[in-house]
């Protein structure tokens, strides 16, 4: 089973940052930058992945940290 991915979203004028499944974000911030920031962080911790979301709510760009069933060539060693 996936683990649950990290959401960086914008909601309610701040960017915040989710654990998919939880009801509320578990931090907030000023910019899109800095949510970012944690979001990899935090999706590194976990090792799942990070999914970014523009202000519109479209995803703009996701990132695996340790959980990518197919990962590049060349990155098993």
């Amino acid at each position: 089973m996936a683990k649950a991915a990290v959401e960086t979203y914008y909601e309610d004028g701040q960017w915040k940052v989710k654990v998919e499944g939880n009801q509320r974000a578990s931090r907030t911030f000023e910019t899109k930058a800095e949510a970012e920031k944690a979001g990899r962080e935090r999706a590194k911790a976990l090792e799942t992945e990070h999914v970014i979301k523009n202000k519109n709510g479209e995803i703009a760009q996701k990132n695996s940290y340790g959980n990518d069933p197919r990962p590049p060539k060349g990155s098993r060693g």
